[in-house]
């Protein structure tokens, strides 16, 4: 199957790249990036050389111009809010299947989309849309959509530990909170002063606090497995490394729960899913390990002085936070081996 990939220049879009032209059921035919339209992708992506890359160049961004390609039936935005959309406007109308990294229909309300993202450019299409973790997203997904949004990597460190509890009854609906900390490349490639070197080595802080952008499409999904609006709060920190995500929640522990039946719902929730590993009470997820695969690592311990759960997650932002996740959906999506080209 031919696939194809709008805006492959950024951090996530470079490892999209990697994980398609390895994959052994579909054929990478077109990468477009309006700045690099007509370089070899193994001019802009060095670590490609001596690969298909050489001889694959960047096509320019035009969306018309691929919505009206009747070679490539799937595509994936590698490029930010709003941006994406445009494109989504023109390829899900031409009957094209989309697979959107942006943020742009992860959020199903539209005033909240608004409220933290401004205004959408394809309020549209978000009917058509379905925010889609492979774990956690009921499986009628496959045959009611034409986009599918790849969850963002903060949420997803989030999701894949609570979720489950929230819909088991295990946790408290209230008196949640988030604690994460992301390596330098989920900002994405920008030159700004904060990013340099020398600015984020032994360095190390929280941002965005209170409304940062991922709480939306968090929130909205936790009400969605509690069956009420569910409030937590979120505290997002920039770590000195490249890449990975670790996540520290705190949520208080339901009448009568143990770290047994918090175990025994992850464990029904994740039986046979391959990217889930559920770590032993007591021993924490590390970034190090995790770095490089689609894979999710948790964990939790129950703190009876407090009576919280504490609960801890670790995922690569590059991969099962944004293109590994992506690319699993297509797997899922197009009846491949879930775990093809991913492992």
């Amino acid at each position: 199957m031919n696939v194809g990939i709008v805006g492959a220049s950024g951090y996530s879009g470079e490892v999209l790249v990697k994980l398609l032209l390895a994959h052994p059921h579909v054929s990478l035919t077109a990468v477009t990036s309006r700045q690099h339209a007509g370089k070899p992708l193994s001019a802009v992506i060095p670590a490609l050389r001596g690969t298909r890359a050489d001889t694959l160049a960047f096509s320019n961004s035009d969306a018309a111009e691929l919505a009206a390609r009747d070679d490539i039936s799937l595509w994936f935005l590698a490029l930010p809010h709003g941006t994406a959309a445009d494109f989504a406007k023109a390829l899900v109308p031409a009957g094209r299947r989309v697979i959107d990294l942006s943020a742009d229909f992860r959020v199903a309300d539209l005033a909240t989309y608004e409220k933290y993202y401004g205004k959408h450019h394809a309020p549209e299409l978000l009917p058509q849309a379905r925010f889609v973790l492979p774990e956690l997203t009921a499986p009628t997904w496959k045959s009611e959509i034409k986009l599918a949004a790849a969850p963002g990597c903060y949420p997803t460190s989030t999701l894949v530990p609570l979720a489950p509890l929230l819909a088991a009854g295990v946790v408290a609906q209230a008196g949640i909170v988030v604690n994460s900390f992301s390596g330098v490349s989920g900002a994405g490639k920008k030159a700004e002063e904060a990013y340099l070197y020398v600015e984020r080595a032994e360095s190390a802080k929280a941002y965005g606090l209170v409304k940062h952008r991922h709480l939306a499409e968090i929130e909205e999904q936790l009400s969605r497995c509690a069956g009420s609006p569910v409030i937590v709060q979120f505290n997002p920190h920039l770590a000195p490394m490249r890449r990975g995500i670790i996540t520290t929640i705190t949520a208080p522990a339901a009448a009568g729960a143990s770290i047994e039946s918090l175990y025994s719902a992850w464990r029904a929730a994740y039986a046979g899913r391959p990217f889930v590993t559920i770590l032993p009470s007591g021993e924490t997820p590390d970034s190090a390990y995790v770095t490089g695969t689609n894979r999710v690592d948790i964990s939790a311990v129950h703190d009876a002085r407090t009576g919280n759960f504490v609960i801890t997650s670790a995922v690569d932002n590059l991969v099962k936070g944004a293109s590994g996740q992506a690319v699993q959906i297509m797997n899922l999506w197009c009846d491949f081996p879930e775990t093809a080209g991913l492992l």
